[in-house]
C-alpha cells in the first residue's frame, strides 16, 4: 500500500512513494507494450509497400495474399462434354445424369406422350447428351450469386425451355424412342450421310493407296 500522502499543516504535498516491486511491474508492462507497439508498426510498413502477388485471389481489391501460403491454382474451365475423352468423359456424364435424374426430370419432366417422347437411354444419343450438358452448364452459372436475383428467371426463359422444347420434339432426337411410359423403346435415328464431295474424295484417296485426310 502506497504511504500516506496526507498534506502536512503547510499545505505542502509530499510525492507518492511506491515499493519497487510496484515500480518494476510498472516498467515491465510498458516495454511490453512499446515492444508490441514496434512489432504491429512493423507490420503495417510491410503490408503498405509489399505489392500484392499476381497469382493472388485479392490482388484486384489491393489485399496482398496470406504469406507462406501457395497460391490456389485456378478452377478448370469447363468444356463441351462431346470433346472430353475417355475417363474424363465418362466422369462429367455420370455427374450430368445425376443431375438429369434427380433435378431436372424431377421438377420438369412432363408426361411422356408422342408429342412430348423421352428416352431412358438418352446417354446413348450425343445430340442430347450435347444440349443437356450446356443447359446443366448454364443451370450452374445462373444460380451462382453472381448472376444477381434474376439468374434463374433467365435460366427459365432463355435455356431450358427451348432446350426441352428441342430435345422432347416430337420430331426430335428422341422421336424413335420412348412414346408411352409403359412401352420403353430405344433407337438412335441415324444421321445424314456425309457430303458428296468428302465421299468422292474418300473413294479417290482409297482407289489411290493414299491415307485419307482428317480420318483418324
Amino acid at each position: 500500500m502506497p504511504e500516506s500522502i496526507n498534506p502536512p499543516e503547510d499545505g505542502e504535498t509530499e510525492p507518492v512513494r511506491l515499493p519497487e516491486s510496484d515500480l518494476e511491474s510498472i516498467e515491465a508492462s510498458v516495454r511490453k507494450l512499446l515492444d508490441q507497439s514496434a512489432e504491429q508498426a512493423r507490420q503495417l510498413d510491410s503490408l503498405s509497400t509489399a505489392p500484392p502477388p499476381s497469382d493472388s485471389p485479392f490482388g484486384a481489391f489491393g489485399i496482398p495474399g496470406f504469406a507462406g501460403l501457395p497460391p490456389q491454382p485456378a478452377p478448370p474451365e469447363p468444356r463441351p462434354i462431346l470433346e472430353l475423352e475417355g475417363e474424363e468423359y465418362e466422369d462429367e456424364l455420370d455427374s450430368l445424369s445425376d443431375w438429369v435424374d434427380d433435378f431436372l426430370v424431377r421438377v420438369y419432366g412432363a408426361e411422356v406422350t408422342t408429342a412430348a417422347p423421352w428416352c431412358e437411354q438418352w446417354q446413348e444419343h450425343a445430340d442430347v447428351v450435347a444440349w443437356l450438358h450446356a443447359l446443366w452448364l448454364s443451370y450452374q452459372q445462373h444460380k451462382d450469386p453472381e448472376a444477381g436475383l434474376s439468374g434463374l428467371f433467365v435460366w427459365h426463359r432463355d435455356f431450358l425451355t427451348h432446350a426441352m422444347a428441342t430435345v422432347r420434339a416430337a420430331g426430335g432426337p428422341l422421336s424413335a424412342c420412348m412414346t408411352d411410359p409403359d412401352r420403353p423403346a430405344h433407337r438412335v435415328l441415324p444421321g445424314p450421310p456425309p457430303s458428296s464431295r468428302n465421299t468422292a474424295a474418300t473413294e479417290e484417296s482409297e482407289e489411290n493407296g493414299e491415307p485419307v485426310q482428317g480420318a483418324g
